[in-house]
């Protein structure tokens, strides 16, 4: 081999190594803007027994509040544009108690073409997932539902770790990654995934909470000797009770948000959908509430029976419980305490019953 050619070879691994450095210095630089703007910290996520969660603020911070943090992002990308003077509209927030929070930056606007393809990639990975875009003329984070152009110097993309169908897996999370790795390469952006064994381990205990308090209380209205209720005067009382008749086959009972505090529902297998109502005859009706995605549980639950009492009235039903055992007061009694331990273990472990983030994670 020549002097030439050895010459090369060294010049040439020196470009390569000078490039690597480069790309990890950006990575390790854009991984920290990105903990700061949305309070990343993967060994706190719910994590532990409530006593060790007690004095915690949970990670949270709305797109205006991340302004701050990321506004060099936008600096970087594009100097010679102002920021406008005008407020962003609020947002919801990411949470990092809750997701798994990655990110991408470049030198100049992300073309619109690559977050819509990065949208539909994560789109695709099993769980909910949410993406806020730097806006570069305002410095401002703005939540996407699709691309709107070539606007954004930074994206940051949520995946949610938990929902009813279980916790995120290994796949579903390598998935989401390499979506945004990918993207970031094919436009000279820089990526950053966090550490997906910690995001996995929160996940997995996150999880086993939430499945400990997943339930739901249910009463039943039975009716007597053999006798059924017709479709016909379940909806009638029902509607006349409060309730509204869905897409879903159930009667929602909601509140002025518009929020399903309790469901009624046929006792046998035939759903009440609204073009065989009227046909249709059947020996019972369930009540139901689920206890994670209703606020104040409690009070709710009286209403509920309540409802019940008088919808077993005027049906001549029997109000009685999974067993077919009557339900009376004591009975109520021990069902409305083990409601109210269960919201407290929630309050406890950081997930209000009814708030928004039970509301993602019950979903």
């Amino acid at each position: 081999m020549s002097d030439l050619q050895i010459s090369l070879l060294i010049i040439g691994a020196v470009v390569v190594g000078g490039v690597y450095l480069f790309n990890w210095a950006q990575e390790r630089k854009f991984r920290r803007k990105l903990g700061q703007a949305f309070d990343v910290e993967r060994d706190d996520v719910l994590l532990g027994t409530a006593a060790k969660r007690g004095g915690r603020v949970e990670p949270q911070m709305s797109w205006a509040d991340a302004t701050a943090a990321s506004q060099a992002v936008t600096d970087e990308a594009e100097p010679a544009m102002a920021s406008a003077a005008h407020e962003p509209a609020p947002e919801p927030a990411f949470d990092a108690a809750i997701e798994y929070v990655a990110g991408i930056e470049r030198a100049a606007p992300i073309p619109e073409a690559a977050i819509d393809e990065l949208l539909t990639r994560t789109a695709a990975c099993g769980k909910p997932c949410r993406v806020a875009g730097l806006r570069v003329e305002t410095g401002q984070w703005e939540e996407l539902a699709r691309a709107g152009g070539d606007h954004y110097a930074a994206l940051a993309l949520a995946l949610q770790l938990v929902n009813r169908t279980g916790p995120v897996n290994a796949a579903q999370l390598a998935m989401f990654c390499d979506a945004i790795r990918n993207s970031a390469s094919k436009i000279s952006a820089v990526a950053s995934c966090p550490d997906t064994q910690a995001a996995l381990k929160a996940a997995r205990e996150l999880d086993e909470f939430c499945a400990e308090v997943d339930v739901a209380i249910g009463v039943n209205i039975i009716a007597m000797d053999g006798q059924t209720f017709p479709g016909t005067r379940i909806r009638t009382l029902a509607e006349s009770a409060g309730f509204k008749l869905e897409p879903d086959g159930l009667f929602h009972f909601r509140n002025e948000q518009r929020q399903t505090l309790f469901t009624l529902d046929n006792h046998e297998p035939a759903p009440f959908l609204p073009e065989q109502i009227n046909s249709l005859s059947t020996s019972g009706i369930t009540l139901l509430l689920d206890v994670p995605r209703v606020v104040d549980g409690p009070a709710v639950l009286d209403r509920m029976f309540d409802v019940g009492r008088n919808l077993a009235q005027a049906l001549g039903g029997r109000l009685v419980d999974d067993n077919r055992v009557v339900l009376n007061e004591a009975g109520i009694a021990r069902i409305r305490q083990q409601l109210g331990e269960i919201c407290s273990r929630m309050e406890a472990f950081g997930i209000s019953a009814g708030g928004a983030r039970a509301l993602r994670l019950f979903s």
